[in-house]
């Protein structure tokens, strides 16, 4: 289970990112303002940090200088989540070292969209793919089912979800409607018995080594 801090002092954004992300089967914490988000990274190794950036103590910019400045900590994904929306901040953000930057407000397919994808690029390398190359009977098997019983079109829809792509997106790149993508992911979903967005995400990792 992938473990998400999220940092953020705006209660009603923070219930928000908090019930999407535990209903998609993530492993939530949560901490108010900078300096106790730093607290609780150095306390446990998030795989991805949510972060507001205008906060009380220790603001958003200041706690990622802090943890890109820290060996230990420099490579977790970080994604800010803020209102500051104009051109300049996003480039301060992304100047920063920030990995994304998702901007108030924002649909929950956006948020488990954005960090899917995230985790495809750093978290997947790192912790999944020396099973993928060794071997692994078990994987062998899910490897098996995806070329069995996944049609064409389905496994394009897979692989765009481990990139981060929201069902519009795909919808849009493939030139289908909304309601098709929906469909294909319902088909997907019960095809890999994922019960939830992680579950297909790990899905997505999988296919991508076939």
């Amino acid at each position: 289970m992938y473990s998400i801090l999220i940092v953020e002092d705006d209660l009603t954004c923070l219930e928000m990112m908090v019930t999407t992300l535990n209903s998609e089967g993530f492993d939530v914490r949560i901490a108010c303002d900078g300096q106790s988000g730093l607290a609780k990274v150095r306390e446990k190794r998030p795989d991805l940090i949510l972060c507001d950036i205008l906060m009380p103590e220790l603001d958003g910019y200041k706690l990622l200088e802090t943890l890109k400045s820290d060996g230990a900590y420099v490579d977790i994904p970080f994604i800010f989540v803020t209102a500051m929306g104009n051109r300049a901040d996003v480039r301060r953000g992304m100047s920063a070292g920030a990995d994304d930057y998702l901007i108030k407000p924002f649909y929950p397919e956006e948020l488990v969209s954005a960090i899917i994808g995230r985790l495809h690029r750093v978290v997947w390398n790192e912790k999944e793919s020396i099973h993928l190359h060794g071997g692994n009977p078990t994987y062998q098997k899910e490897h098996a089912i995806l070329r069995e019983q996944i049609t064409e079109r389905e496994m394009e829809v897979l692989l765009m979800v481990g990139r981060g792509a929201t069902s519009k997106q795909i919808a849009t790149h493939y030139g289908i409607s909304y309601k098709t993508v929906e469909v294909h992911r319902s088909h997907l979903m019960r095809k890999l018995n994922a019960s939830n967005a992680a579950d297909l995400a790990r899905w997505a990792f999988i296919a991508e080594q076939i």
